[in-house]
């Protein structure tokens, strides 16, 4: 907590904000805090907020001096969580709850976002969940909920949001797929295809609105301690990672961390990165094959 505590006192003098109370939020490394990433001041969308990677992105982006907007399917844990993080960073956080696969409920989150603050230069596409299946035991409608959660609603958002990037001279939109969308296992359908299809979109609108000063690029998951794992833990957690790094084959014999994704996904989304565009990187600790 020390530590902690001593990172936000460091970007309030930075940015010149006032220090609040903290609460228990963890966040990035200590290193990354001392590189200037240029996101002060920023509005930055960030999908799936609530928990895991998603709110570890909102951490950072908040710690950093961002202004960010999320959402998320549950209400409550969406607001709990934005209490939190205002707590222990005093950044501005808005908390819409949302249904990414509801087109009407994106476009309000977005007119809300831009109500607010009047713009949008950072999108993170992150809402989703692992859904994994035999072809033969994923019907027509498994297939059309997991293209809304992950495809679809990536499309809406980057299409909202893009005009605002236009206006304001560039941005950044990072989708967050997997590994698996390079080289699928066997059983590993819809996600698998529906990944792939998000990283194609990603190098499509990267060649596209590079002109534009918009980068866009995508983060592949491993395996990385998020609440979708956590849920599954029956005892030791520690002990559970372990042993689901060693079944998984993972060379570093660990999970990732959700602050370390966080802190790739601001390096990306800051001013560090500006040659970086329609890059698809691993984030797997070594564990997939594809390059």
């Amino acid at each position: 907590m020390r530590e902690l505590e001593d990172a936000v006192s460091r970007e309030r003098e930075r940015h010149g904000d006032k220090a609040t109370p903290l609460g228990p939020v963890v966040v990035s490394s200590w290193v990354m805090d001392t590189l200037e990433l240029g996101l002060a001041g920023k509005v930055a969308i960030v999908t799936g907020g609530s928990e895991g990677l998603g709110r570890a992105c909102v951490e950072r982006f908040a710690l950093a001096g961002a202004k960010v907007a999320t959402c998320a399917r549950r209400k409550d844990v969406l607001e709990r969580a934005a209490r939190e993080i205002r707590r222990a960073t005093g950044g501005d956080v808005l908390a819409v709850a949302c249904d990414v696969t509801r087109a009407e409920e994106v476009e309000a989150f977005v007119a809300a976002t831009v109500k607010r603050w009047s713009v949008v230069d950072i999108l993170v596409n992150n809402a989703g969940t692992s859904a994994a299946a035999g072809f033969e035991q994923v019907d027509d409608a498994q297939w059309q909920e997991d293209l809304d959660l992950k495809l679809m609603a990536a499309i809406r958002f980057c299409r909202l949001v893009i005009p605002h990037m236009k206006r304001r001279g560039g941005g950044r939109i990072i989708n967050v797929t997997t590994v698996g969308g390079k080289a699928p296992a066997a059983r590993s359908l819809p996600t698998s295809v529906t990944r792939a299809a998000g990283i194609n979109l990603t190098k499509s609108l990267a060649n596209e609105f590079a002109a534009d000063r918009i980068l866009v690029n995508t983060i592949c998951l491993g395996v990385v301690k998020s609440g979708q794992w956590e849920r599954r833990i029956k005892g030791d957690a520690d002990a559970f990672y372990r042993e689901m790094a060693e079944k998984r084959r993972v060379p570093l014999g660990r999970f990732g961390e959700a602050a370390e994704f966080a802190d790739l996904v601001a390096f990306l989304c800051s001013e560090r990165a500006a040659y970086i565009t329609g890059a698809a990187i691993n984030f797997d600790g070594g564990m997939s094959a594809a390059v």
